[in-house]
């Protein structure tokens, strides 16, 4: 099974590919987890990430989509994976399905994790306070950038993927075993 998880920043995207990886037996491929995994071993590509990121920009589509290929190349992805945050803008959708399509692969279902702003901004300043703030991108100045952002560039995707005939979208404002009892529903 090959899924992409959409969804605002602070939606539960992560966490429900956890949950689904468990389910699945399928790898997630977290971008914001590759690039951190980079920023926190101060590697080239990290220290030029880490700028990006912490203005709550955009990394590259050339840096995310050979991150992405080059690991859905790896054995543990031969039955599927599930991608977040990535893709985030149309061009991206586009080198995914064209690198899909290189690799004789295709999606199975793109998950629409709909969720409200304004409780997402609570959310990520609550984590930030639980957390003692151990991400860079959690106080409510960035996170409000990087909801602007995804209402501008990544939610097309939900149009992009819906004239595809593979959106299926899950209220993400629901409990966590909730959200995803909904999400297998959509796929299954």
């Amino acid at each position: 099974m090959r899924l992409v998880l959409l969804g605002p920043p602070g939606a539960g995207k992560g966490t429900q590919a956890k949950i689904l990886v468990d389910s699945y037996s399928i790898p997630q491929l977290s971008t914001g987890d590759m690039l951190r995994a980079a920023i926190a071993d101060k590697t080239p590509l990290g220290l030029e990430a880490k700028a990006i990121v912490d203005r709550g920009d955009l990394v590259s589509d050339d840096i995310v989509s050979g991150i992405i290929s080059d690991r859905m190349d790896q054995a543990d992805c031969a039955n599927g994976f599930i991608l977040d945050g990535f893709p985030r803008t149309i061009a991206q959708a586009e080198s995914l399905t064209h690198m899909l399509d290189r690799k004789g692969l295709h999606l199975d279902a793109v998950v629409e994790i709909k969720a409200d702003p304004d409780t997402l901004v609570s959310r990520v300043i609550n984590r930030a306070k639980e957390s003692g703030g151990a991400r860079a991108d959690d106080n409510e100045e960035v996170l409000r950038k990087r909801l602007d952002v995804y209402k501008e560039q990544t939610a097309p995707l939900v149009t992009f993927y819906t004239e595809q005939g593979l959106l299926k979208s899950v209220d993400g404002m629901a409990p966590i075993d909730e959200v995803t009892a909904a999400i297998k529903a959509a796929i299954e």
